[in-house]
């Protein structure tokens, strides 16, 4: 299975996605990008069993530096299973502890697997980035 070059690639947005993404498993690539008001998380493959310790970790780690606000762009996934799920509220409960907004940006399969278990609130769901930009609170 050949993975997309995701280099200077446009959101429907137009703002460039993450340009430096790199191999956390076989089936998982993610990257970090921090901007002004947010640190932005984005992953394309499969956030599943096989991926989600290396997901948790590499999303926790990047953030120990800063307290702005996490959104993670899961647009580009392929597929997502109940232990990605799971990762995800992991997540979500830790950034809220921190009192860290903390939004999540999926395509239609991520909104469909989040929305059968009833996370799109816990998880703050976006429909898309530039929604998630403009719902992030004020510093």
């Amino acid at each position: 299975m050949r993975v997309p070059t995701l280099l200077r690639e446009h959101h429907r947005t137009g703002a460039e996605t993450i340009t430096d993404l790199q191999r956390l498993t076989v089936s998982l690539r993610g990257g970090c990008e921090r901007r002004e008001q947010c640190l932005l998380f984005g992953f394309t493959g499969q956030l599943d069993a096989y991926s989600d310790k290396q997901f948790t970790d590499f999303v926790s780690d990047h953030a120990k530096a800063t307290k702005v606000p996490v959104i993670i762009d899961l647009s580009r996934i392929d597929f997502i299973d109940s232990s990605g799920l799971g990762a995800l509220v992991q997540l979500a409960k830790q950034f809220n502890d921190g009192s860290r907004q903390f939004l999540v940006v999926g395509n239609a399969r991520v909104v469909q697997t989040v929305k059968l278990v009833r996370l799109e609130a816990f998880l703050h769901l976006q429909p898309d980035l530039e929604s998630a930009l403009g719902s992030l609170a004020p510093a």
